[in-house]
């Protein structure tokens, strides 16, 4: 069962030190998801609550000013109650925010700009802690995991081209994913963009001689 977690149970982090953890954990997912046949993946989320909202479920939590938490001593191999029968062998990152978000209008606590390109930053710094390439089979929205879109069906699906049940970060409400639109193929949706933000941190600190500890 979900519930709130105060600042003081979070941890927050840098980029360098979030792929120093992943690198820990790797092989412990990489064998946990195995027994199901997968692959590690990662999985991004809102949280539906209020900025500075921590919560149980998430084992990376980015705050409004782009800020990246961890629950604790940051143990990435915890099987949480993020995803629908996909947690083992799974890391999931959320963004703090989203309280009453519809399809056609994100709320009042939609996500930042800071927020987004930390997220951004936390995709990349999993993903090469990880060894994972930043791609839908590996690293999905709630809402593209929930209609299997990365063509493995561990459930029926539930997402944002189906019942709608669940769709996170569908669009993320800026002038590149304006709209709700779950079957675009132009690029807007917001894994696609939060995607390639990430692969853009990655190749440019790779350019910078490695991941910023700031």
């Amino acid at each position: 069962m979900a519930h709130v977690l105060s600042r003081n149970a979070m941890r927050r982090v840098t980029p360098a030190e979030l792929e120093e953890l992943a690198g820990e954990y790797r092989a412990a997912l990489a064998a946990a998801a195995a027994e199901y046949g997968r692959e590690t993946k990662v999985y991004l989320h809102w949280s539906a609550g209020h900025y500075g909202q921590f919560w149980s479920d998430y084992h990376v939590q980015i705050d409004k000013d782009g800020e990246i938490y961890v629950i604790a001593d940051g143990a990435l191999d915890d099987v949480l109650a993020a995803m629908y029968r996909r947690n083992t062998g799974s890391v999931s990152i959320c963004i703090l925010g989203c309280y009453d978000a519809t399809t056609n209008y994100l709320g009042q606590e939609s996500p930042t700009p800071l927020q987004i390109e930390g997220m951004a930053k936390a995709i990349a710094a999993l993903c090469n802690g990880l060894w994972l390439t930043i791609d839908k089979q590996r690293v999905l929205t709630h809402g593209e995991a929930a209609d299997n879109e990365d063509g493995i069906e561990p459930h029926d699906p539930y997402g944002p081209r189906s019942t709608c049940e669940r769709w996170d970060l569908e669009y993320l409400g800026t002038l590149e994913s304006p709209k709700f639109q779950p079957w675009a193929t132009d690029g807007g949706r917001g894994g696609d963009i939060l995607r390639g933000k990430a692969n853009w941190y990655r190749k440019y600190w790779e350019e910078q001689g490695g991941t910023p500890n700031a």
